[in-house]
C-alpha cells in the first residue's frame, strides 16, 4: 500500500515542484515504485520531469472530472517514475469541483484505485489553499513542507498549519506532518541561522536534518526536462535529495517497526 505525501505550502517560490521532482526521482533510484501527481495547474512538475504538457491526449484534468481512467492518464517520465501529468486545464476542474458533491475527496477515491501499485504517491500541490490543495491534504497521509528559512515563510507556516489542523479534525484523522524541509539554505545568514532554531524550537523532528542548499544545477535542471539527479548526479541539490530519500525511508521504517511493536 503506497504512502501518500503531499508537497505542500501556499507560499510560491519555496521549492514545492523541485522537491516534487526531486524527492519522486530519488525514491525511485532507491528501486521504490514511485507515482508523481502534478495537481498544480501550471504543469511545472510535468514539464520538469520531461514530460511536454501542451502534448498531453490525457491528464489530471479528465481523470478527476471522470472522462478517463488514472491508468489511462499516467504516463512513465524519462527518469522511471510514473506520473499523472498536469496543464492548465485543471484550472477548469478546481472551478467544477466546486459544484459538485464530495468535492474535496475526489483525489483521494483516484488514488484508492492506486495505491497497491506504488510504494510512494508524491502529490505537487499549487501555491495556494484552494480546492486542489485540499483534495491533496485529505488524500495524503502526510504532509512535506518546503520552506524557506525567512521570517515572511513562518507566517505562510501558520496559515498551513490551520489548513492542516482543519482537515485532520474533520476530513482525514490520519493527516501529520511528515516533515518540514529547509530549502535554498544558506547557511551563512544568520537569518537563516536563526529561522532554523525556531524551526527545531517548535517543530522538533518534525524538522528534517537534510536541508537542500541553493544550487545552480538544480536551478537549471528543470529547463533540461529532468530531475537534477540525472542532469547532474554529483551536484549538490542531487546528493541533498537523495539524503531527503534516505532520511525520509529510515523514518519510515522506524514509524513503521514502532507500529509492530
Amino acid at each position: 500500500m503506497a504512502r501518500v505525501l503531499a508537497i505542500a505550502n501556499q507560499k510560491g517560490g519555496v521549492g514545492k515542484t523541485t522537491t516534487s521532482v526531486n524527492l519522486a526521482a530519488s525514491l525511485n533510484a532507491t528501486k521504490r515504485r514511485v507515482l508523481l501527481i502534478d495537481l498544480d495547474p501550471q504543469g511545472n512538475a510535468t514539464m520538469g520531469s520531461g514530460i511536454n504538457k501542451a502534448e498531453l491526449e490525457n491528464s489530471l484534468y479528465e481523470v478527476l472530472m471522470g472522462e478517463c481512467t488514472a491508468r489511462e492518464a499516467i504516463m512513465q517520465t524519462p527518469g522511471g517514475c510514473d506520473i499523472l501529468p498536469a496543464n492548465g486545464d485543471l484550472t477548469a476542474a478546481e472551478i467544477a469541483l466546486l459544484q459538485e458533491d464530495g468535492r474535496e475527496t475526489r483525489l483521494r477515491d483516484i488514488i484508492a484505485g492506486l495505491a497497491d501499485q506504488y510504494d510512494y504517491i508524491v502529490i505537487d500541490c499549487p501555491p495556494s489553499l484552494n480546492m486542489l490543495t485540499i483534495n491533496a491534504l485529505v488524500a495524503a497521509d502526510g504532509v512535506i513542507i518546503p520552506m524557506q528559512c525567512e521570517y515572511y515563510a513562518l507566517e505562510g507556516l501558520s496559515a498551513l498549519m490551520d489548513t492542516i489542523g482543519a482537515i485532520s479534525a474533520t476530513l482525514n484523522p490520519a493527516l501529520q506532518i511528515e516533515g518540514i524541509l529547509r530549502t535554498m539554505y544558506d547557511p551563512r545568514s544568520k537569518l537563516t541561522l536563526e529561522v532554523s532554531g525556531q524551526l527545531f524550537t517548535h517543530f522538533g523532528d518534525k524538522v528534517y536534518r537534510t536541508v537542500v542548499p541553493r544550487n545552480i544545477r538544480l536551478a537549471e535542471a528543470p529547463s533540461y526536462g529532468m530531475p537534477v539527479l540525472h542532469y547532474d548526479r554529483q551536484s549538490r541539490g542531487a546528493v541533498a535529495y537523495l539524503a531527503l530519500a534516505g532520511e525520509m525511508l529510515r523514518r519510515n521504517e522506524q514509524r513503521q517497526s514502532r507500529q509492530a511493536g
